[in-house]
């Protein structure tokens, strides 16, 4: 970490010296004297390496951690290459910050365009922003991105994540949109119940998350087909895993495709950080919030990268603008870009065929024990929910083996996941245990 060490007395005197002063007070004599702090900072005194490192076990004692997990809902446990954390733990690329000076900063610019790209080939769409903070916003940004003059009336379906619909709903608030809900029938959004309320004036655009919250498969081409009738805008949430194996958002008729880049390559990590994906047609180019690198030849004509598209309106215009976005998740993007590289296509698909494969293999050997069904019937990829008697008592005796399981619901059904971790003997053992458990 030599040079995040801040500079030396003798460092600071022959920089002040160069610029013709001879103390720190005289580099700041423009500040009115009242503006300034007269005494220290009333905040502790700093500690000591080894005690820092004390207070931080201390702290990261009272976390449990689970060796298996079967728990997903947003936030999912994957395998990481360990290359993923070799790169991009390396000192150069440790910063979240916009790269505005391209002259010096080709590496990071790099690394977004290939993210940018990477993201591009997974959704099918045509260009895709430097990232936003989280799944959630994206979503919200996209619904602004659709809404204009009178074209204000946002349909989402209430089979998406909670969180992504409350951020949506704050967004529609603030920005004067009407939110409309579609109802889900069977886990699925029932889209024939709002065939009477599209309208060609006044209707913007659908979000629709596939898988959904209950893991489901949603019918997004019938979507499509809705809300393009009357001129609006499809947006369709993703899971970037099982676009190894599912059609693109762009071959279903999106617009928008947005999601929770977490399944690329980011450890659970108690919630954060994590980074939202933005990827949208040529049509929408324009709109898109947050920053874009675009590939161009600098004056030798060598392949270089900038940020582009950067006259809008967060910048010229920010109480007219649509977004206020002006950051990105650089680390995080990077993060995807090179856990996406280590997987390739191939590995990729194979990653999410054996989600796919022990989910399915978990849902059938837990419906074999007497009291447990499947809630839905429709296509699911790596979640599902079941309805049990004493969800509570099945969860408490995993968690006492050390396995985190299912996601509760408030009506005593249980969300499980499965991903590529879980291994055979995990899934028997949680079926042994909860067998036991209800016997």
């Amino acid at each position: 970490m030599g040079s995040y060490v801040p500079s030396t007395l003798k460092e600071q005197k022959e920089m002040l010296e160069s610029i013709g002063l001879s103390s720190i007070d005289e580099l700041f004599a423009h500040i009115p004297d009242e503006l300034k702090l007269k005494s220290e900072l009333n905040i502790p005194s700093g500690k000591s390496e080894m005690e820092v490192s004390r207070t931080m076990k201390d702290i990261a004692s009272h976390s449990h951690i689970f060796g298996t997990i079967f728990r997903g809902a947003g936030a999912y446990s994957h395998y990481i290459p360990s290359i993923v954390k070799s790169v991009v733990s390396k000192e150069e690329f440790v910063t979240a910050y916009t790269p505005y000076q391209a002259e010096i900063s080709q590496g990071i610019l790099q690394s977004i365009f290939e993210y940018q790209t990477m993201i591009c080939e997974l959704t099918g769409m045509d260009v895709s922003n430097a990232s936003v903070y989280d799944g959630a916003t994206a979503a919200a940004e996209a619904v602004n991105m659709c809404c204009e003059r009178s074209r204000q009336v946002v349909f989402c379906s209430e089979a998406a994540h909670p969180d992504t619909i409350s951020v949506i709903k704050t967004y529609c608030w603030a920005a004067g949109h009407e939110l409309v809900l579609v109802p889900h029938k069977d886990g699925k959004t029932d889209w024939d119940s709002i065939a009477s309320q599209l309208d060609k004036k006044t209707s913007a655009c659908v979000y629709v998350q596939s898988p959904n919250f209950f893991g489901q498969l949603e019918e997004v081409e019938k979507a499509a087909e809705l809300i393009h009738s009357v001129g609006g805008k499809l947006i369709c949430g993703c899971n970037p895993i099982a676009l190894g194996a599912l059609k693109t958002p762009a071959e279903q008729g999106a617009d928008i495709a947005v999601g929770e880049g977490q399944p690329l390559g980011m450890p659970l990590s108690f919630g954060g950080p994590y980074l939202g994906f933005m990827a949208a047609t040529s049509a929408m180019m324009r709109k898109l919030p947050g920053r874009i690198v675009g590939e161009t030849t600098d004056v030798d004509g060598k392949r270089a990268f900038v940020l582009t598209l950067q006259a809008r309106e967060q910048h010229i215009r920010r109480e007219k603008a649509s977004s206020n976005i002006c950051s990105n998740q650089a680390l995080c993007a990077m993060t995807a870009s090179v856990y996406l590289a280590a997987m390739g296509p191939e590995g990729l698909r194979r990653a999410a065929l054996i989600c796919y494969q022990n989910a399915h293999t978990l849902a059938e050997k837990l419906c074999c024990i007497p009291g447990i069904q499947l809630k839905y019937t429709g296509t699911f990829f790596h979640e599902f929910v079941t309805e049990q008697a004493d969800s509570d008592r099945i969860l408490s005796a995993l968690e006492k083996e050390g396995i985190l399981g299912g996601y509760p619901l408030e009506n005593g059904d249980i969300l499980w996941c499965a991903t590529e971790k879980n291994t055979t003997e995990e899934i028997d053992k949680v079926v042994n245990i909860i067998r036991k458990e209800l016997m």
